[in-house]
C-alpha cells in the first residue's frame, strides 16, 4: 500500500457542533485528554482558575467563556490520527460553523439532556443532512435530572430527522445515575464521580443476577425492560448506513465528569469514516489522486497576538502537501510556496513537512488568501458550498480616531476576509455599512479592531431589512434598477452589486417590478 492510502484511512476529521452550554467545548477537551495531546482539562466555567480551555485561545472568547472562532486540534489515536474542528455554539457565528462543515468528513452532535434539542442544533444538522455527513450524537450531563430516554430519541429523530440508533443506554441519571450499558460491546461502565474512567464490566448476558449487585434490583430490571424494547424498535448498527449519512449512533455521558466519553471515542475511531471525495466546478475531487488540492475554509488573523499573524486554515483533499513546494493560488493565478506550514493544537503550533488528505493546515497569509479559495499543482478548479449568508443586522461604521484611519481600513479589510462580518459601501455617498448575522459579532469587530490593530470605531443606526446580491443577464433592466434605486445599491468586498432593502414589501415589490432580475441570498451563485 502506498503511504498515501495508509495516511487517509487513518486519518479522521470531524466537527463538533451544539447549543451553546451543551457542554461541546468541555467535550472536545476530554476527547484530547483521551488522545494525551493535553495533560489537564481546563475548566471550562471555573473563573478563579486562570487556566482557559485549550480551544478558546482569543481574548474575548476567555472573558466571555464561549467559542467565537472556530480552533482546530490534532492527535493520535488508537493509531488514528484524529482531527477535530471546535465550533463556536453561539447564533451569531453560525456562518463560521457553516463553512466549518465544509472541511470535515463527520459530525458530532452534543445534546443537552435536560434541554433536549435546542433551534441552534436542527440549523446545523440541516446543514449535515444536505451534505449526507455521518452524524453521531453524544448526549450530555447525565449526571443531572433531564429527559426522558426514549423522549430524547423520539426528539432526536422528529426535529432532526435523524435515524438513530443507540450504542450506549443510560442506567439512571441525575442523582440516581448508575453508569451507562455499552449495547456495542455488551459491557457496562458504572459511573464514579472524579474518577478518571469509571469501572468497566463485561455483561454479555444481562440476566445475570450480578447486575443486581453493582446497580440495585429497580435500576437492574429497568435495564433488561429498556435493552429489550431498544432491541426491538431501533435498527442494528449498519456501518454503510451511518457512513452514507442515514443512520445516527447515539451515546450517553457526562463530558465534565469524563464519563462516556471514551466508550464514544473508541467507536467513532472504529466506524467514522475516512477523507471522502469533494465536489469542485469542474470535477469530483478523489482523495486518493496523485495530485495535491486544497481549499481555504477559514481565515483567522492574530492567533499570537506578539506577532501581527494571519494564518488561513486549509483542507487538504487530495494528494500530499509538502513544505516549501510550489502550487497554484487558483484565483490570484500565481505560484505560491510555504516555508512554515503549520499543524494545529489549538494556539500551539508546529511547522509540518507534509500533510495528508483530511489534514488541516496552517498556512500564514500576508493577504492573499479568501474564504474559498483553492490551491492546486495546476488545475484550475473551484470547490463548492462554501457560502457567506445575506446578514440580516446591519449598522454604519465611522472612524472614531481621524489619525487612525489606515489601520481602521486595514483591520476592516482583514476581518472581513476572516468572514467576521461583511462590508457594503454605498453607491450614492461611498459610506460604509457593516453587515451580520448577529449582534455579538459587531462587539467582537469593535474590539478586534481596537485591540489587535489600534483603531477605534463607533456605530451609527440603519434601517434595513436585507441585503441581497443581484445580477441579470438583461443589461438594460439591470442599469434602469442601479439607477432608479440608486439610493439603495452598493458594492460589496468583491465589488459586486447589492441591493440594500429597507422592508420585506420593499423587497417584495423589487422582485415583482424587475422580473429578469435575480435577488440572491448567498454569495455563492
Amino acid at each position: 500500500m502506498s503511504k498515501q492510502k495508509v495516511e487517509i484511512e487513518r486519518r479522521r476529521t470531524f466537527a463538533v457542533i451544539a447549543h451553546p452550554d451543551a457542554g461541546k467545548t468541555t467535550l472536545t477537551e476530554k476527547l484530547l485528554l483521551f488522545g494525551g495531546a493535553i495533560q489537564v482539562a481546563g475548566a471550562v466555567k471555573s473563573n478563579k482558575i486562570k487556566k482557559s480551555t485549550t480551544s478558546d485561545f482569543m481574548e474575548i472568547e476567555k472573558q466571555r467563556g464561549i467559542s467565537v472562532a472556530t480552533s482546530v486540534m490534532g492527535f493520535v489515536y488508537k493509531d488514528k490520527q484524529v482531527n477535530i474542528l471546535d465550533t463556536p455554539g453561539h447564533k451569531d457565528f453560525a456562518e463560521d460553523t457553516y463553512r466549518t462543515l465544509t472541511a470535515v468528513d463527520s459530525v458530532i452532535v452534543v445534546i443537552d439532556v435536560a434541554k433536549g434539542v435546542e433551534a441552534q442544533t436542527e440549523k446545523l444538522v440541516e446543514v449535515c443532512r444536505m451534505r449526507d455527513t455521518p452524524v453521531i450524537v453524544f448526549i450530555n450531563k447525565m449526571d443531572r435530572e433531564g429527559k426522558d430516554g426514549f423522549d430524547l430519541l423520539d426528539e432526536i429523530e422528529e426535529k432532526l430527522g435523524l435515524r438513530v440508533c443507540p450504542l450506549t443506554w443510560p442506567i439512571g441519571m441525575g442523582q440516581e445515575f448508575k453508569g451507562v450499558y455499552n449495547m456495542y460491546e455488551q459491557k457496562m461502565n458504572l459511573f464514579a464521580p472524579n474518577t478518571k474512567y469509571g469501572n468497566v464490566m463485561e455483561f454479555e448476558d444481562l440476566d445475570n443476577p450480578d447486575l443486581e449487585k453493582h446497580v440495585g434490583e429497580d435500576a437492574a430490571n429497568e435495564l433488561r425492560e429498556d435493552v429489550e424494547t431498544l432491541n426491538e424498535v431501533y435498527p442494528k448498527f449498519d456501518h454503510s448506513e451511518y457512513v452514507k449519512g442515514k443512520l445516527s449512533p447515539v451515546f450517553f455521558g457526562s463530558a465534565v465528569n469524563n464519563f462516556g466519553v471514551k466508550e464514544m471515542l473508541d467507536c467513532f475511531v472504529g466506524i467514522a469514516p475516512s477523507p471522502t471525495t469533494y465536489l469542485t466546478e469542474e470535477r469530483i475531487i478523489d482523495p486518493f489522486d496523485s495530485k495535491f488540492t486544497g481549499f481555504v475554509f477559514k481565515i483567522h488573523a492574530n492567533m499570537d497576538p506578539r506577532h501581527r499573524d494571519r494564518i488561513a486554515f486549509m483542507r487538504v483533499c487530495s494528494g500530499i502537501f509538502k513544505r516549501n513546494t510550489n502550487y497554484l493560488h487558483v484565483r490570484k493565478a500565481k505560484k505560491m510556496k510555504f516555508s512554515n506550514p503549520t499543524s494545529f493544537m489549538a494556539a500551539r503550533k508546529e511547522v509540518l513537512e507534509e500533510a495528508f488528505p483530511g489534514d488541516i493546515v496552517g498556512l500564514y497569509d500576508s493577504g492573499n488568501f479568501k474564504i474559498g479559495d483553492s490551491l492546486t499543482e495546476g488545475e484550475q478548479l473551484h470547490f463548492k458550498g462554501i457560502p457567506s449568508f445575506s446578514p440580516e443586522m446591519f449598522k454604519y461604521i465611522e472612524n472614531a480616531d481621524p489619525m487612525k484611519s489606515k489601520q481602521l481600513a486595514k483591520g476592516i479589510r482583514q476581518l472581513m476576509d476572516e468572514g467576521v462580518a461583511q462590508l457594503f459601501v454605498k453607491n450614492n455617498n461611498g459610506r460604509k455599512i457593516i453587515g451580520t448575522v448577529g449582534q455579538l459579532q459587531f462587539e467582537v469587530l469593535q474590539y478586534r479592531l481596537q485591540h489587535e490593530y489600534g483603531a477605534k470605531c463607533r456605530y451609527e443606526p440603519i434601517m434595513l431589512f436585507k441585503a441581497c446580491w443581484i445580477t441579470s443577464e438583461n443589461t438594460e433592466q439591470l442599469d434602469l434598477f442601479r439607477r432608479k434605486k440608486v439610493n439603495y445599491m452598493a458594492k460589496d468586498k468583491e465589488d459586486r452589486d447589492v441591493y440594500l432593502a429597507e422592508s420585506s414589501w420593499m423587497l417584495q415589490t423589487a422582485q415583482a417590478d424587475y422580473p429578469d432580475i435575480q435577488f440572491h441570498f448567498t454569495s455563492e451563485f
